[in-house]
């Protein structure tokens, strides 16, 4: 089992996070509507329907990785800013994280695209205490670059609340990372890059970040 080094924000607490399940949800925006939009655009170019809205993809947990260099199979991988909630020991916090995805395989399913890379974390979290609650989290920011390009940005309105998505996951057990979506790109395109950089800003505090490099593995 894979344990990650993390920090809580503010304490100079250190997590021995050994998480038993990792799940990165899918389709989460908050306007309905324009998810399904979303997916009638995939759709149209050979991407599989979810079979659930939101959809949750369980993959190993050996994914996670606080590294700043990941390797990937391919160059047609790209990475988005995701905030992550995080429980460990019946304690939850949130994290920055990339889910960081083959779009090669993604016409061959979304699950297998997903599980084909390493998924970036922060290690840098924040305390969220024994309640999935996150204050001002409509006003939360969160972006991220490519190669030092801007590439997303606005705030997680738009997302459904993580404990909105850990009631229609349902029971977990045991330590886990929950990735919670995404926003849409600002140039309505992926791009392949070598240097990803994500944050989220918590009204008040603190800036969550994380930067990673990926590198093409000799296969």
């Amino acid at each position: 089992m894979t344990t990650i080094a993390l920090h809580v924000a503010g304490t100079g607490e250190e997590l021995a996070f050994a998480p038993a399940r990792l799940v990165v949800a899918g389709y989460t925006g908050s306007d309905e509507a324009a998810v399904e939009e979303h997916i009638a655009e995939l759709a149209a170019i050979g991407v599989p329907r979810p079979e659930s809205v939101p959809a949750f993809y369980h993959l190993d947990p050996e994914l996670l990785t606080t590294e700043p260099v990941v390797g990937v199979r391919a160059p047609g991988t790209s990475g988005e800013v995701e905030p992550v909630l995080i429980r460990h020991q019946g304690r939850y916090f949130l994290g920055v994280g990339s889910d960081h995805t083959d779009r090669d395989l993604e016409r061959d399913g979304v699950a297998l695209s997903k599980a084909a890379c390493p998924k970036p974390l922060g290690e840098v979290v924040a305390e969220l205490g024994s309640e999935v609650s996150v204050p001002d989290w409509d006003h939360v920011v969160a972006d991220s670059s490519v190669d030092g390009c801007p590439y997303q940005k606005g705030e997680l309105a738009a997302l459904r609340h993580p404990a909105d998505l850990l009631d229609r996951l349902g029971p977990v057990e045991g330590d886990f990372a929950l990735y919670c979506g995404t926003l849409p790109l600002l140039g309505g395109e992926f791009t392949y890059g070598a240097y990803w950089r994500v944050h989220l800003e918590l009204p008040g505090g603190p800036t969550l970040t994380h930067a990673y490099e990926t590198k093409q593995r000799s296969e």
